[in-house]
C-alpha cells in the first residue's frame, strides 16, 4: 500500500495495518504502576520499553552496545506498546490526538543522536495519526532505564470527551 493509501486508510489501526504494524498486547506491568490514567480529556501513559512479547529483544546503550538504526526500531516498537496500552485503556484510538512524547534514549555519554533515535517513535505516530498530525516531543538522554532497555517513551495523549 502506498503512503498515499495509507493517509486515506479508515482508522488509526488500519494506517499501521497498511504498514505492517499491528499493536501488541501491551506487556505486563513489572513494577508498581498503571500503565495509563486518564484525567480529564487526556490519557496519561506510563513509559513504555520495546518488548516483544513480553521480552526485550535489544538491550544496552546507544553509542556502545546499538547502533542508531537499531536504536530507532526500538523506538518504534515502543510507540506502538504505547498505542497498544491506548488502545487497552480507552478501548479504541479513534479521536485520540497525540499531545506530547518523550523519549529517553539510554546511551554513552558522548552520544549526541538521541533525536534521530526518537524519529523511529515519530514515524510510528505520524504514520498512524496522519502527516497532519503535529507531535511535540522531547528526546533526552539517560545513563540506564530498567531492564538495560535502550529506549523507552511517554506518550501524553488528548482523548474524546466521553
Amino acid at each position: 500500500m502506498s503512503v498515499e493509501d495509507t493517509r486515506n486508510a479508515a482508522t488509526v489501526e488500519s494506517r499501521l495495518h497498511a504498514l505492517g504494524h499491528t499493536l501488541p498486547v501491551p506487556p505486563m506491568p513489572r513494577a508498581n504502576y498503571t500503565p495509563g490514567k486518564v484525567i480529564g480529556d487526556k490519557l496519561y501513559l506510563s513509559g513504555q520499553i520495546p518488548f516483544v512479547d513480553e521480552v526485550l529483544t535489544v538491550t544496552g546503550k546507544l553509542g556502545e552496545d546499538v547502533t542508531v538504526e537499531e536504536g530507532q526500531k526500538q523506538a518504534a516498537l515502543a510507540a506502538l506498546n504505547a498505542l497498544g496500552a491506548a488502545r487497552q485503556i480507552l478501548g479504541t484510538l479513534e479521536g485520540v490526538s497525540v499531545a506530547n512524547i518523550n523519549v529517553f534514549v539510554a546511551c554513552a555519554p558522548s552520544f549526541a543522536e538521541q533525536h534521530v533515535v526518537a524519529n523511529g517513535a515519530s514515524d510510528i505516530l505520524t504514520a498512524a495519526f496522519g502527516p497532519d498530525e503535529a507531535i511535540p516531543r522531547t528526546a533526552v538522554g539517560v545513563p540506564g532505564l530498567p531492564l538495560n532497555a535502550p529506549v523507552e517513551i511517554q506518550l501524553l495523549l488528548t482523548v474524546p470527551a466521553a
